[in-house]
């Protein structure tokens, strides 16, 4: 994979987005991070506009939400979709210098450092120039990523490993983002952060329409992206997916990932 190119690039990306993301636990979430009516908003790699367009609605009557993006085909996807409500979609690398956005009072920035794991703090120091004095980042991402299970084959744990071993090597990805936040927050001198930690998958019992999609299109669009091997198994990725499928779909895993929510606001000065 060429540097910046998006791991998860499919053409079924828009749609693994949209049925992802909760709008409960957005609102929850921005909620705690501070974000209030009036206030204009960015919300970077803001992929199928879903989340910009919840984020819009708490920021009503008065406020006005701006989505970025680097995918001209989700950017269109969210024109499209919820352009419609006086969101502004913008199609830039959110990897330079974006300082041509203007100014914002909140910046949202969800399950995006992940993906950057080489320029992530250069990212969160790009987006500190378009953040009014005062202003409030939020950072929200995952930690110990797609690696915590019970029922696990030894062979299918070490095969995991390996992936998201390889996925940092060859894609750039980082498994640990979540904890790195705060550290961002600290060196760049923001002040009233607040951190939260919670279970983000958290799968047991029957296995939902939605995670089983989110999950087994992951599997294969990351791994195709890496030309991942699977050594571990003779059958290759076919009796891999076999023996993920047939744990994964059992009432009886249990499956998490923590997600780590850090915020701050930028100094006045």
């Amino acid at each position: 994979m060429k540097k910046n190119e998006y791991l998860m690039e499919n053409d079924e990306e828009a749609f693994r987005l949209e049925i992802k993301t909760e709008r409960s636990i957005v609102e929850r979430q921005a909620t705690w991070a501070g974000i209030e009516t009036g206030m204009r908003i960015a919300d970077i790699g803001c992929g199928s506009g879903k989340t910009t367009a919840i984020l819009n609605d708490l920021v009503q009557p008065g406020g006005m939400a701006t989505g970025v993006d680097f995918s001209e085909t989700r950017i269109k996807f969210a024109r499209d979709k919820y352009g419609n409500r006086g969101i502004e979609f913008i199609c830039s690398d959110i990897t330079k210098p974006l300082d041509e956005l203007g100014m914002f009072d909140f910046i949202w920035v969800r399950f995006v450092l992940e993906y950057f794991l080489s320029d992530s703090f250069e990212i969160v120091t790009n987006l500190t120039k378009i953040l009014k004095p005062g202003g409030i980042l939020c950072l929200i991402d995952l930690d110990y990523n797609c690696m915590s299970h019970f029922g696990l084959s030894e062979k299918m744990e070490k095969t995991l490993a390996n992936i998201m071993k390889a996925l940092e090597q060859k894609a750039d990805f980082d498994a640990y983002a979540g904890r790195r936040l705060y550290s961002f927050l600290y060196d760049l001198g923001y002040v009233d952060v607040k951190v939260d930690i919670a279970a983000h998958h958290l799968i047991y019992g029957e296995l939902k329409e939605a995670d089983a999609f989110n999950w087994l299109k992951k599997l294969e669009v990351a791994t195709n992206r890496i030309n991942y091997q699977f050594d571990e198994y003779k059958g290759g990725y076919n009796e891999f997916l076999e023996e993920f499928t047939k744990f994964f779909t059992d009432p009886r895993r249990f499956t998490y990932s923590p997600i780590i929510s850090c915020r701050g606001r930028k100094p006045q000065y």
